[in-house]
């Protein structure tokens, strides 16, 4: 037994509000009754915004985890740490609770996400009909964590503004956690950019 859709029962949400509207076929340029967002069956140019914000992450990710996200300077000298750097330090430093919640939070979930969303960009482009309940789930989930990425970035700011040691000592942030901010922020708009309807449209063709 098939689900029906929302779009086949002639049904659209609201992508700013989630209100249900009665989609009318032969309407141009309707909103939405409750907010006034413009009311799209598919949000439009969904995947290739999607793809053209993942390639951006792809570029980015790579210097975020190069170059340092710290510099930290004192009478003795300078030192920079990375993302990888600081994790290390945390495990031998006996916190493996913390090295453990920065390597998941700044270095699994940000490529874990990355990889999810180009899984999801190539099903609906090869229309695939696997598992279209599993998919959508995925999706939710990168909804939920894609925001818990920051933390590395929240600890640089946290260090930033509050060791200063009356000047003995400073610490700043470095560009790997521009880098890395950027990251979690535009992977953040391309999940937002994409559609999970389009999980389900091969399955209503198939049946439709």
């Amino acid at each position: 037994m098939t689900a029906i859709t929302a779009a086949r029962a002639g049904f659209m949400a609201c992508h700013a509000c989630g209100l249900v509207h009665r989609a009318d076929a032969h309407a141009h340029g309707i909103v939405c009754a409750r907010c006034g967002a413009a009311l799209h069956l598919r949000k439009p140019n969904s995947v290739t915004r999607t793809w053209a914000l993942l390639i951006a992450a792809y570029v980015l990710i790579i210097p975020a985890n190069i170059l340092p996200v710290m510099v930290s300077g004192s009478l003795f000298g300078s030192e920079s740490d990375t993302i990888m750097s600081g994790v290390v330090f945390l495990w031998r430093d006996g916190s493996a609770p913390l090295a453990i919640i920065l390597f998941f939070a700044s270095i699994a979930v940000p490529f874990s996400k990355l990889f999810a969303l180009t899984y999801l960009l190539l099903s609906v482009k090869k229309g695939s009909t696997l598992a279209p309940r599993r998919r959508t789930q995925l999706y939710r989930i990168l909804e939920f964590v894609g925001r818990w990425s920051m933390i590395d970035i929240y600890v640089a700011s946290l260090l930033t503004a509050l060791v200063q040691f009356g000047g003995l000592m400073s610490i700043q942030a470095g560009p790997g956690a521009i880098a890395f901010g950027a990251v979690v922020v535009i992977t953040m708009f391309a999940a937002e950019s994409f559609d999970p309807r389009l999980i389900w449209d091969p399955i209503e063709e198939r049946h439709g």
